[in-house]
Formats: C-alpha cells, structure tokens, sequence
C-alpha cells in the first residue's frame, strides 16, 4: 500500500506544475443509459455509477495494453480509508467482454469496481478519441514504469498466455478519466490523447477531494509539504 502524508494543499512533483483546470464540456445524458458489465456479465445503466455518489471513473484502452495495466496497478495502492473520507467511489471501466475483468483484477491486485463498455457506447459517445496523438508539449504518465520495447512484450506475452486469446478490446481506443456525481454534475474530465497520457492519480484525487498525497514512486517516501 502507497505511503500516506495528510493534509496535502497541491501536489508536489519533480516541476512542481499546478493541477490542471479541464473544461467540463461532456453531457452525461447521452451516455447516462448505456449499458456496463460487472465481471459476471450483470449489466447495469452508467448512470447508476454516480446516481447518489461522486465517482471518479477511469476508462481503461484494452486489458492488455501495458500502460493500462501499470496505471491500474498504482490506482490498487489507494488506500480505501482515503476514498472513504471523501465520499467518493473508485471506478474502472474497459472495453472488453466481461470475463476479462477477474483475470484483470487479480493481474493488478486492483479491488474496486470495475466494469466493461464492450460495444464501446459511452466511449464513442463522450468523444474519447480513437489512434494515437503524440506532441511535444504532453507530460507522459507517472505511472508507466516500462518503457515502449518491454511494455509491449509484457502485452503480447499476456496475450499468448491468456486462456482467451484476442485483444481484450479495440487496440485504437484510448481512455479517459471523468468525476461525476452526485446526479448528473460534471467536475472534470479528461480524454487521452496517446497510451502514456494519463491523468495523474494524485491530481484526480485532490480535484474529487481527497486530502491525502500518495508516493507511486518505485521507491517510495514520504514528503512533507
């Protein structure tokens, strides 16, 4: 379990940037009726994700894409009191059948809620983007340990092992971070543009209300703001 400091005015980090203000320019109505899967294949309306709870919920490229996997890996080290104390529930949600989400969960040691988009309803329909986009400018993911050569053996290695063989989901999608609730309230959002532009977690805490700062460093410490 990741280091815990309280409490925590902004995140501290090697270029000490300001957390960043995205424009909450998605409407939840159109995607409030599409259907998710739990990982018995149980299907529910997003909106009941963020009905009565603010939720911050992350969408997830593929089970297999190593990036993913590492990101999910750090969102496990939350301590649950931590998300308790703010009243707000952790949500992970992929684009493949159903029965990859135990192998998935039992892979990152993640353990909450986790859903599938498998027709990809609510990816297409809040816009998350499609293919890659890579710029200068972007500030790659914290979380992502492995490097591009490894990361995508780890991928295909798991895709060989699987006891079902296929790509756990559209290879082109990227994912995406939003905090929402309660009822239809939008307090952020967040597409990627490439595999490596995730939404720091220590940042969509703090921005959802958690008073707490976590070190996902390989090496962790505590700091002291």
């Amino acid at each position: 379990m990741a280091k815990v400091v309280s409490p925590i005015i902004r995140q501290v980090t090697k270029e000490n940037r300001e957390i960043p203000s995205r424009p909450l320019d998605i409407r939840l109505e159109d995607v409030e009726d599409c259907l998710i899967y739990d990982r018995h294949g149980v299907s529910f309306p997003f909106k009941s994700l963020y009905q009565d709870r603010k939720s911050v919920i992350i969408f997830v490229r593929n089970f297999l894409c190593y990036s993913c996997k590492e990101y999910v890996d750090d969102l496990s080290k939350i301590p649950r009191e931590a998300l308790e104390a703010a009243g707000i529930t952790l949500v992970v949600i992929g684009q493949s059948t159903h029965n990859h989400i135990e192998p998935f969960c039992s892979l990152t040691g993640y353990c909450y809620e986790m859903y599938v988009d498998p027709e990809r309803c609510i990816y297409r329909k809040l816009g998350m983007k499609r293919e890659e986009r890579f710029t200068d400018c972007a500030n790659p993911s914290p979380h992502v340990k492995s490097g591009t050569f490894m990361g995508q053996m780890k991928s295909i290695w798991r895709a060989i092992t699987s006891p079902a063989f296929d790509f756990q989901g559209d290879l082109h999608q990227q994912g995406g971070a939003i905090i929402v609730g309660p009822g239809s309230q939008v307090h952020f959002s967040h597409f990627d543009s490439n595999r490596l532009d995730h939404m720091p977690i220590n940042w969509l805490l703090q921005l959802a209300g958690v008073q707490q700062t976590l070190d996902f460093s390989d090496k962790p410490k505590i700091i002291h703001v």
